[in-house]
């Protein structure tokens, strides 16, 4: 089975090693220049303790005399206060007169085969093999009254004395590198330490599943979503907000650009986003790249109350009123359910009463008194429109209209065979019921008398019309050019049961999916008062259908 070792013990060796080398590296070269470094000044110790040697007052005499025993006496003192390995004088003929180290080599040919350039009157620095071992040497040489080469000095330091130096100094070298490495290994755990830390004690490999995992739930969110660091430049932008927001620059080229080169924000941004006091927000309202949006903001801590970035996460605001209008739609379908359910249970119970009482008479008055309005509604709805759904639609309107007290009233000119391609059924029962809720609402609010509301369809003239008229307060002129915006309503501030309370939102659903769908709204005045919506929604040309509209 193969070991597998944890990333901070991993990177923990790799720094050890690394750190081995490097030192030994560094020791390597270090070693060679400090022993070059003292060759030469070795060497020319040597040479400066030759020339003075060679110098001396009545040593050439002596050496021209050859007389060994006052050689000795006068180089004997200078050889006890000198560091040097060894001391030799020698004659013209290259034979020993002195030997510090070896006196029985008086007379013995001086070893190495240097001495040509000294007996030539050069000073020379030479490594030679020589009567005690391999040296490095200097040699002057001894000159008479006439100048003339008539001896040899040479003083030599051997080469294990250096290599001894060598050797005390690479030891305290290595005594510091040891210290210096246990340095090392300490610094390297707690680097790998904080490294391990600052990855969340994460494995490299659990980090890069993670940042997989957070790509492909960026790509998936239908939510947009960007992130920024501190330096407010974008890190981080996913697929749907790129569509929300326009922009068509894939992500790797849009990564480290400030944020103002890529959205355009309003000027109180990063004011309104919250970012100056470090806290989360909501469900904020803003616009980016002249998109209003419903935007979200969460700071990135790498550590408690310490913000490195924030996340921002954005919705659409059509797409939030689209979906609060669309389940407020189906809240009032809910409620027409309701009230046709209540109205048939009153129904089933007054019928019941009467055939308890046995007044079969009374009983059957009763149930023709309340089928006929609601059958001829039915027949009428029935035979005028061929959507099953619309239906449903008109006759809870009509039951929920008569339980509110106003009078639903249907042209007989309506009809509706087909719905138009560019609209689709949910769509255009949204309209209808935005239309005819606001009716029943504009003439509750006028008060009594209650007036009826009146609906034509009629998809004749190779266009569908709706019209919707009630005899309410109207729509005043100043407000009528903006009473398709969003968050605009002539209704009251404080709504009621039969009112309802959502406000500004069913008129702007309403015009959004008549402009979708290529047509247009209109706004008159009712007489004597009221109002009178006028929905106008073409039919492709059959060019573009391929068929024929009747």
């Amino acid at each position: 089975m193969k070991l597998r070792l944890p990333f901070q013990v991993k990177l923990f060796l790799s720094l050890v090693v690394f750190s081995c080398l490097l030192l030994a590296l560094l020791g390597a070269i270090l070693f060679h220049i400090i022993d070059r470094q003292l060759h030469h000044d070795l060497g020319q110790r040597a040479k400066v303790q030759a020339s003075e040697i060679a110098l001396m007052p009545g040593l050439a005499q002596k050496v021209a005399r050859r007389d060994v025993p006052g050689i000795a006496r006068l180089i004997q003192p200078l050889r006890d206060k000198s560091d040097a390995s060894y001391i030799v004088i020698g004659d013209v003929r290259e034979r020993h007169l002195y030997h510090s180290e070896s006196p029985d080599r008086i007379d013995l040919p001086m070893i190495g085969g240097d001495n040509a350039e000294v007996l030539a009157g050069k000073t020379i620095i030479s490594v030679r093999q020589g009567g005690i071992g391999v040296s490095l040497r200097s040699k002057a040489p001894i000159l008479d009254e006439n100048n003339q080469v008539i001896g040899i000095v040479s003083v030599g330091y051997l080469t294990s004395y250096i290599d001894n130096i060598n050797g005390h100094r690479l030891a305290q070298a290595g005594l510091y590198g040891l210290l210096l490495l246990l340095l090392l290994f300490i610094f390297s755990w707690m680097f790998t330490r904080n490294v391990k830390k600052q990855m969340f004690w994460l494995e490299p490999k659990d980090i890069a599943l993670l940042v997989r995992q957070q790509k492909a739930l960026l790509e998936a969110m239908y939510e947009g979503v960007f992130a920024i660091n501190a330096e407010k430049q974008l890190i981080s932008i996913n697929r749907a907000a790129r569509e929300l927001l326009d922009i068509r620059q894939p992500e790797n080229e849009l990564i480290g650009k400030p944020l103002e080169e890529v959205l355009h924000t309003p000027p109180a941004f990063f004011t309104q986003s919250g970012l100056q006091d470090n806290s989360s927000r909501h469900d904020q309202i803003t616009v980016l790249n002249q998109r209003q949006v419903i935007m979200n903001r969460v700071p990135i801590e790498l550590e408690p109350g310490k913000e490195s970035g924030w996340v921002f996460s954005f919705r659409d605001k059509n797409d939030i009123n689209t979906l609060s209008s669309q389940l407020s739609q189906v809240k009032r379908y809910a409620d027409s359910l309701r009230i046709m359910r209540h109205e048939q249970l009153n129904w089933t119970a007054t019928l019941a009463g009467l055939l308890q009482m046995q007044r079969y008479d009374d009983a059957m008055h009763y149930i023709q008194a309340q089928s006929e309005g609601a059958q001829a509604v039915l027949d009428f709805v029935s035979a005028r429109f061929t959507s099953p759904a619309l239906c449903g639609l008109l006759l809870g309107k009509f039951v929920s209209a008569r339980e509110k007290g106003v009078e639903l009233v249907f042209d007989p000119a309506c009809q509706l065979i087909r719905i138009p391609p560019v609209i689709g059924e949910t769509e255009l029962m949204s309209v209808i019921g935005n239309l005819l809720d606001n009716a029943v609402d504009a003439t509750l609010k006028a008060g009594a008398p209650i007036s009826p509301v009146e609906l034509y369809i009629s998809d004749r003239n190779r266009e569908l019309l709706i019209e919707v008229a009630d005899r309410g307060g109207g729509v005043d002129d100043t407000l009528k050019p903006n009473l398709f915006e969003q968050g605009v309503t002539s209704k009251p501030s404080g709504g009621d049961e039969k009112t309802g309370a959502e406000h500004g939102i069913g008129l702007y659903l309403v015009a959004g999916y008549v402009r979708q769908a290529g047509g247009s709204i209109e706004i008159s005045d009712n007489a004597p008062q009221g109002t009178i919506f006028s929905v106008f929604i073409p039919y492709p040309s059959e060019r573009s259908t391929g068929q024929q509209h009747e």
